[in-house]
């Protein structure tokens, strides 16, 4: 028997929350969702139901704003991912939300496609990072090949923990055989993860992608 997941909306706006409840029980996600309507509430959802997979939070949540909120959630269940949902489409709100520990990023104008593929990649183990992050002062190279799957239509860049990992080296200025040697992997799979990250971020140089990291608060 499958489980359904269990999803936590946190929105001090009652319409919004039913809206997205909606969308994630109608949708092609097979959802429970548990609704909080500020900080407090959702902390004690997140206390009272072990089984939670995702909450989505809202980063201007009245009183205890959203970066409090998801460092108050981290601290009874670090385990449990969070994505960051926002009316802000400032790339530094993006940026803040992932130093907090934010695994994705969905502005509130975003399609559904682009929210249902943000949790489906964070409940892989992937990030979500909307385009608005990866373009803020940073030139894409010419060549960049059109993305071929949806979550890339969606703009989303998909860097898995693993890859994470190989970027922050990156951003500390180690060469592949340092990076290798210091994750146990041979350097034609650092090579390997080096590609799809430049691919991910839409640059063309390891300087670009650790400064796109830095500004995505990826590293």
């Amino acid at each position: 028997m499958v489980t359904a997941m269990k999803i936590l909306i946190v929105d001090d706006h009652p319409v919004f929350r039913d809206g997205i409840s909606a969308l994630l029980t109608q949708d092609s996600l097979d959802a429970v969702v548990l609704q909080a309507g500020s900080g407090a509430e959702a902390l004690m959802l997140v206390n009272e139901h072990a089984d939670l997979d995702v909450v989505l939070l809202d980063l201007m949540l009245p009183g205890a704003g959203g970066l409090q909120v998801i460092t108050e959630v981290a601290e009874l269940r670090p385990e449990l991912p969070v994505i960051m949902l926002s009316s802000s489409e400032d790339p530094h709100d993006a940026r803040d939300a992932f130093a907090h520990g934010a695994l994705g990023y969905v502005p509130k104008s975003s399609s559904r496609y682009a929210l249902l593929s943000a949790i489906k990649l964070v409940l892989n183990g992937e990030l979500y990072v909307p385009t608005l992050v990866l373009d803020a002062g940073i030139d894409a190279p010419a060549t960049v090949l059109a993305p071929a799957s949806a979550a890339q239509e969606e703009g989303i860049a998909v860097l898995t923990q693993r890859q994470i990992e190989v970027l922050r080296l990156i951003g500390d200025g180690c060469p592949n055989k340092k990076i290798a040697t210091g994750l146990g992997l041979s350097e034609k799979t650092v090579k390997a993860h080096i590609t799809a990250i430049f691919k991910a971020l839409k640059v063309a140089n390891r300087t670009q992608a650790a400064a796109a990291g830095r500004k995505a608060g990826l590293i």
